[in-house]
């Protein structure tokens, strides 16, 4: 099972796979498919 993860905006749950991506520059584009907030150039510890 994977980790669920709340929208700030509208807090739909979902699948942290569903709404995650992570690009090859270490950056992490977060995709809300319920109201499409998008966050991108999340912080992570890969820097």
């Amino acid at each position: 099972m994977n980790p669920i993860v709340k929208c700030p905006k509208c807090q739909k749950e979902e699948e942290l796979n569903h709404v995650l991506t992570a690009q090859s520059n270490q950056n992490v584009i977060y995709n809300c498919p319920a109201c499409h907030y998008k966050v991108r150039n999340i912080m992570t510890s890969k820097g």
